[in-house]
């Protein structure tokens, strides 16, 4: 295909949200092409629906009613007139069914061809394709564990710690590390709960998990003509909940030997993957050197910025152009223009072991200058919902090499400023600071856990707003019938109501003087299930409960010993502070 179709005018479906959503409307407007947003009931005000060309809601507020349901993407892809399909990262971004849905509606998938994403998506497969082409690999399961039983046998068998890692997951979703024999069976059934919850699909395969590694990435880009290009290295080693926090490009303090085994193993498991579009293929890197494939995912980085920067080529724009049939924009692996350093800004309470926190943000002040690039998917005004990811922004800088970046870093960190939700600024700004990772580069995915010593201020309890529901009706306009969605609190507003006025009226805070019975949720979330029955007696320390916000699990403790007595059911929506139990 010539170059001539990139004048084509596409419209881009983003069946995506938040910060990925609004990068790729300003990687469409680069390119000349429309966009089309979509949007669950929290989000009718979010940022992506103002910049997009268009917007359609979603009818609901859970993942699995909107963002996770392809029949209604498809649905309105057709209504929209879009010609292309944009599925960003996380979601339905690794699911095949999706990718054929898409096809089969005849719309261009941005994206692998589902043959490859289904292959590389089963972790288990990747593992065996990974095998034959000779890629370094640990000890792991040749299939999906069929249950608990099997976790266990695993862990005598090769030794702990192993890691229980969801089949067709990614982003650290549906992954668990035991570390003692007595809790593989719980992480387990996590692992297939939080898989199940942000994928569809709960199956997990074991594997040796090795200690104190680093984590480290290829950024991969491939065209339909055959050509196969690493475009750097990352490290992304500095993790919570086996998510990444900071990324940077390229991979530092690493031998130049190691560099071109990443490389050559990327391209060649690539290959026999028949790759097409952008894709990331991740390593572990143990500390004695020996490196061990991961897994590939087959679709954008949330850390793709630093790769830009360090690179100069615009990931998301080679996406839409390996989309359409046109070569890639460069032919090998480019040599690092600079370093580059990313900060996701999530809103958690990293104080509070980093437990998300939804609310309205009511300050978003972000840095400036040279060497300074924020992706952002919200402003002043924003709701952060509870039923989401908690990342709100990333800070990328940049300069002539590792120094320099990390000077920017701390002058950037100094400027950021976010208030009416807690964010993990506090832990950016210790962590820049730290001997490990400016000086010694000490880091591994669990330095956080384990060695990280620095004084994280605790957030300001906020207690957010309920999630502002739609009122659903119909209207004529110039004799055609329209739906019509309307906030549910919009008529209260007009009363001088707010709904912040109602919540702090009848809510339970965290900040509250609470009685030494209460039980208080340690989120804004669901409460996914209750680990012990009404009446029953528990010792302090305990795990009683647990929540699910932000696709994540999080367990409520008793602070107490004795007899528990719940005051909320299974599925009930809770605000962080509310109180969810009593032990007497």
């Amino acid at each position: 295909m010539s170059e001539n179709n990139q004048t084509i005018m596409h419209k881009v479906l983003i069946a995506n949200r938040g910060e990925i959503a609004v990068r790729i409307v300003r990687a469409c407007r680069d390119m000349g092409f429309l966009s089309v947003a979509i949007y669950a009931d929290a989000d009718i005000n979010a940022l992506h629906v103002q910049m997009a060309d268009e917007a359609y809601g979603l009818a609901g507020n859970m993942p699995s009613e909107t963002y996770l349901d392809i029949d209604k993407i498809i649905a309105i892809a057709k209504k929209s007139g879009a010609t292309m399909v944009h599925p960003g990262y996380g979601f339905l971004s690794e699911r095949v069914e999706f990718a054929k849905a898409v096809q089969d509606a005849g719309l261009i998938w941005v994206g692998p061809n589902p043959e490859t994403i289904e292959i590389l998506g089963d972790k288990v497969k990747a593992r065996q394709l990974a095998l034959q082409v000779g890629a370094p690999l640990v000890v792991g399961t040749k299939e999906p564990a069929k249950n608990a039983k099997e976790a266990v046998e695993f862990a005598h068998a090769h030794g702990l710690p192993i890691a229980i890692k969801a089949a067709f997951g990614g982003g650290g979703r549906g992954l668990k590390v035991a570390w003692q024999i007595d809790e593989v069976e719980e992480l387990y059934h996590s692992a297939v709960r939080e898989a199940t919850a942000a994928f569809g699909r709960g199956e997990c395969f074991l594997e040796q998990f090795l200690h104190n590694p680093r984590h480290v990435e290829a950024q991969v880009i491939a065209d339909k003509l055959g050509h196969i290009v690493v475009v750097g290295t990352r490290d992304c080693s500095l993790q919570r909940r086996n998510q990444k926090l900071i990324e940077e490009s390229p991979a530092p303090f690493i031998t130049e030997q190691l560099e071109q085994q990443i490389i050559q193993s990327s391209i060649d498991i690539c290959a026999k993957a028949n790759y097409v579009g952008v894709g990331t293929v991740e390593f572990l890197l143990s500390q004695d050197g020996k490196l061990s494939f991961l897994e590939v995912n087959t679709r954008l980085q949330v850390e793709h910025p630093v790769t830009e920067e360090t690179t100069g080529i615009d990931l998301v724009v080679e996406q839409l152009r390996i989309a359409q049939g046109l070569p890639l924009s460069i032919d090998e692996t480019p040599k690092p223009k600079a370093h580059a350093i990313e900060f996701r800004i999530n809103a958690e309470d990293a104080a509070n072991g980093f437990l998300p926190v939804a609310g309205t943000i009511t300050r978003f002040d972000v840095p400036l200058g040279a060497g300074v690039r924020v992706d952002s998917g919200v402003t002043v005004g924003s709701t952060i919902p509870a039923t989401f990811d908690s990342l709100m922004a990333k800070l990328i800088v940049v300069g002539h090499n590792r120094q320099q970046a990390i000077a920017r870093a701390r002058r950037a960190l100094a400027e950021f400023t976010i208030e009416g939700v807690a964010s993990v600024l506090p832990f950016d700004r210790a962590v820049i600071e730290h001997s490990d990772f400016c000086d010694d580069f000490k880091l591994h995915t669990r330095w956080i856990e384990t060695e990280l010593n620095a004084t994280i201020t605790p957030a300001k309890r906020q207690i957010p707003a309920k999630e502002e529901a739609l009122i659903k009706t119909v209207i004529e306009i110039d004799g055609k019938r329209c739906k019509l969605g309307l906030p549910a609190n919009l008529f209260a507003r007009f009363a001088m109501q707010t709904e912040a006025n109602v919540i702090s009226s009848t809510s339970t805070s965290a900040n509250d003087v609470l009685s030494d019975s209460l039980v208080p949720s340690p989120v804004s979330g669901n409460l996914f299930k209750w680990l012990i029955d009404n009446n029953q007696n528990v010792n302090e320390g305990d795990a009683i409960g647990i929540m699910e916000a932000m696709k994540m699990e999080v367990q409520i403790i008793a602070h107490r010993s004795g007899t528990v007595t719940k005051t909320v059911q299974e599925g009930d929506y809770v605000n962080a502070g509310d109180v969810v139990a009593e032990i007497n």
